[in-house]
């Protein structure tokens, strides 16, 4: 990757460096990215940064979450980080993300000092390499109809991230295979911070996930005659990540029953590497 930046890509690194108001006290701010409320990626980056300010010598591997309340833009997010537990290998923490009083969301994270062991992994998917594909923002006038303003502003003029769909988006209701594969990066180099690199990891895992538990009903996250909204998030970090290079995120949906829609992800890197898994459930109910 070059040098250059986009604007929407430095403004996503500092919203994921967070402002420190004492010792496991951490304040961030929120962007509207289109969505009715704050991204759930962005809550999600932010508690494991606060998180990892809490931790030394480790690096996260796994964590467990719940969204709770409707984030508000216009108000800062509170993180208050608990020590569970620091052993010789692992160290747990508990951050609680508060707006207004009121917890909107909760973070378990594990930490691990690096350590090798015996090592198999599944094999990354026959797909076309990302140079072949176009970008998501060469998308067509009549996928762009079906998208409210602000959401049509955010996919396809300012993000911090390329996206390179394997199989092209659709958003004109037509069922669907739940199962979909797509190319991503940062929009321009990111520093040396493997830290940041999680936490932009995490931010943009919640990208079309849900959304592909709705593929097989010509659903998707824009209509007006849904409501979709994450319940849990669940990560996996397997790898070293370098979210300036491309990675392959497939998602598949195995399952949705009692308006709760169930999807998983495999993230892979251009050497075929599995470097995070993701798996999360929602909401998805009929108005």
């Amino acid at each position: 990757m070059s040098e250059r930046r986009h604007p929407v890509l430095d403004d996503l690194i500092n919203l994921l460096r967070l402002e420190r108001l004492e010792d496991n006290l951490f304040r961030g701010q929120s962007r509207d990215i289109g969505s009715k409320q704050v991204f759930g990626g962005q809550v999600l980056g932010q508690a494991l940064s606060a998180a990892s300010y809490t931790v030394e010598d480790r690096c996260v591997h796994s964590l467990h979450s719940y969204f709770l309340r409707r984030g508000d833009m216009e108000a800062p997010i509170v993180y208050e980080v608990d020590h569970q537990r620091d052993g010789r290998s692992f160290s747990n923490r508990r951050v609680v993300a508060i707006q207004h009083g009121r917890p909107i969301f909760n973070l378990a994270a594990s930490f691990q000092v690096p350590q090798t062991g015996l090592e198999h992994q599944a094999a990354m998917p026959s797909v076309p390499p990302p140079e072949s594909l176009e970008s998501e923002t060469a998308g067509s006038s009549q996928d762009l109809q079906f998208l409210p303003e602000k959401m049509r502003r955010f996919m396809f003029e300012q993000r911090p991230f390329e996206f390179r769909w394997v199989t092209p988006q659709s958003y004109d209701g037509e069922a669907a295979e739940p199962r979909r594969e797509l190319w991503f990066r940062s929009d321009g180099s990111v520093p040396d911070d493997p830290q940041l690199h999680r936490a932009m990891l995490a931010y943009a895992s919640d990208y079309g996930l849900l959304t592909t538990a709705g593929l097989p009903h010509g659903k998707n996250l824009f209509s007006d005659k849904i409501q979709m909204a994450s319940l849990d998030h669940a990560m996996w970090f397997h790898r070293p990540v370098k979210i300036d290079d491309w990675l392959l995120y497939c998602f598949d949906s195995p399952i949705s029953i009692d308006t709760r829609g169930f999807a998983r992800g495999q993230i892979f890197n251009q050497r075929g590497e599995l470097v995070a898994s993701t798996a999360q459930e929602g909401l998805i109910r009929l108005r």
